[in-house]
């Protein structure tokens, strides 16, 4: 195990577990985003570019409240609430398309678009949030590639068993399955806790391989607002901010060229629906053949700082690539690179981000980072985007944006890891006080 995956024997349990956990997150999520794909289009792509708006501030409405909820209740309460929610939520939905399938419509089909879009975010980012807190960073360049696996195999296990129990449960009954991946996330989001040290004597402070000692009966406290000022203070997390805003962006960028492209294959829905299933089918096992065969070594010999830059010099390349060869195809694998380069490799790198963080960081920052900030580059990508298309400028307008923005990307991305190892040096032994009277200072001048 130690010489293929590079995880020692008393790690396994807690990477199994995460993994697990993983798979089922993403297997609730992905059971129902190809019918969210649909639905959003029914009034066609500018609807969706306000849907966008929408979610931006439905995710700056509840932040407030996820952050008083991490304010009041300990890690795991505040975990199983989340997800309790959104359970919920699901079941209130079958329920409505059981009794009332008249009222199922274009405005409650834009009701379930933007709800989804949060959805999709608060418990992917409760997750990762979670995994920061769960492990180190020298475990975090190991572990989280191989994390990501456990999402990824969800991802396609989740449009699979959409597919086998449409025909003969019906689609409404995908809700109630969905719902019971997010209850059985809940029981392994306790295993994953539980495999964690609680007593200082469990683990050696000196060991950059030991995880972080955190007390499931502590308070993290603080204000429901907290997550917004930390991002105001600090250097750090605005950089972050910055990362997943431009991420968001060009996200955007490829995910309305695909609507436009579907949409010009036809007006049917189950054609379009089909069409998105079959991009998600090919982005997934993209991401997974990297992610078993690349993330796990790439980030340990490349760094963090260079593993970050990787998805912007791919997006670079690929908005060139589009703009020569304006066609479904090439924009099939410019998208399959992009996801599978953002979840595989990306994504597990964003994370380790945090874990040089404290804990209120972790789930308060990240949270108004990983939603609002996130949704408002959406807003921000999607009417840039649009914006052309009404001035008659096509992809090669859209490139002139987008590559010279990815290449600033790039050049933070390699700042943030810079900044990460700086972080983690200072927080060894020895070094911390000095940091945190650094920090006290910066807040003050700020």
């Amino acid at each position: 195990m130690q010489r293929v995956f590079n995880v020692r024997r008393d790690e396994v349990a807690g990477v199994l577990a995460a993994a697990a956990f993983f798979f089922c997150v993403l297997t609730a999520l992905m059971v129902l985003r190809p019918a969210r794909e649909a639905l959003g289009m029914q009034r066609g792509i500018e609807t969706v570019r306000w849907l966008f708006m929408g979610t931006a501030i439905v995710t700056l409405l509840v932040n407030p409240v996820f952050g008083w909820m991490v304010s009041r209740f300990r890690r795991l309460r505040f975990i199983a609430a989340t997800y309790l929610f959104f359970a919920l939520s699901l079941v209130a939905f079958y329920f409505l398309l059981m009794s009332a399938p008249e009222a199922v419509g274009v405005a409650s089909g834009m009701v379930f678009y933007v709800w989804f879009s949060v959805f999709n975010l608060f418990i992917t980012m409760l997750f990762w949030a979670l995994m920061a807190d769960r492990f180190s960073l020298e475990q975090s360049k190991r572990f989280f590639p191989l994390i990501a696996v456990g999402g990824t195999l969800g991802a396609i296990f989740g449009p699979w068993l959409a597919t086998m129990l449409a025909r003969p449960l019906g689609t409404p009954s995908l809700l109630l399955v969905s719902t019971a991946f997010l209850l059985l996330a809940i029981s392994i989001a306790w295993l994953v806790a539980r495999t964690q040290p609680h007593q200082s004597g469990e683990v050696d402070p000196h060991d950059p391989e030991a995880p972080p000692v955190v007390s499931e009966h502590a308070i993290i406290g603080g204000s429901a607002w907290e997550g917004f000022r930390a991002v105001l203070r600090s250097r750090y997390l605005l950089g972050i901010a910055a990362y997943a805003l431009i991420l968001a962006i060009m996200a955007t960028f490829i995910y309305f060229t695909r609507l436009q492209m579907v949409a010009a294959l036809g007006d049917d829905i189950d054609l379009r629906t089909t069409w998105f299933a079959r991009i998600d089918l090919i982005t997934q096992v993209a991401t997974l053949v990297l992610q078993a065969v690349i993330a796990g070594h790439l980030m340990r010999r490349l760094g963090v700082p260079l593993t970050l830059a990787l998805l912007p010099v791919t997006v670079a390349l690929g908005f060139i690539g589009l703009a020569l060869v304006a066609s479904l195809a090439a924009l099939i694998v410019f998208e399959a690179s992009f996801r599978a380069i953002q979840r595989a490799i990306m994504r597990p790198a964003r994370e380790t981000l945090y874990t040089v963080v404290s804990r209120e960081e972790k789930y308060k920052a990240k949270a108004f980072i990983d939603t609002f900030i996130y949704r408002s580059g959406d807003v921000v990508g999607a009417q840039t985007e649009g914006l052309l298309g009404r001035l008659g400028m096509g992809l090669a307008a859209l490139a002139t944006v987008a590559v010279p923005l990815a290449l600033a990307w790039a050049a933070l991305g390699i700042w943030l890891g810079r900044a990460q190892r700086r972080r983690a040096q200072a927080r060894e032994p020895g070094a911390r006080a000095g940091l945190e009277a650094m920090e006290h200072a910066r807040g003050n001048h700020a």
